[in-house]
């Protein structure tokens, strides 16, 4: 693997999740499209997206601060998910399995942060 974030689990987890959010968001109503829909989707890319950047040719500073990003647009996902729940766009099961896989990636990006010192 030539990129560093490639052999991250964390990376791998939050690169599963935004597939699966992903796949949510086009379920929600077409008035969303452009608001509820987009920011879910964008906050979940932006995980992935961050651990990659922050793990490319970054002091450990600069990758910690990536990783911190990364972990808010986490929970920015969980926060949309919980509109979706209340706006009735979302399955309760759904909702759990998601608020749960996130909870271990909040982890997951925590731990990592945590361990660079």
């Amino acid at each position: 693997m030539p990129f560093k974030f490639e052999e991250l689990k964390v990376w791998h987890k939050s690169l599963e999740l935004t597939d699966e959010v992903d796949l949510l968001a086009k379920t929600f109503p077409v008035e969303e499209r452009y608001s509820l829909a987009s920011q879910i989707k964008r906050a979940a890319d932006s995980v992935v997206l961050n651990i990659a950047e922050g793990s490319t040719g970054q002091t450990t500073t600069e990758f910690k601060r990536f990783l911190d990003i990364a972990l808010r647009s986490a929970v920015e996902v969980v926060a949309c998910l919980f509109i979706a729940r209340s706006r009735k766009y979302v399955e309760e099961s759904i909702f759990k399995k998601l608020y749960n896989e996130y909870e271990v990636l909040c982890k997951m990006l925590t731990k990592l942060r945590d361990s660079m010192g």
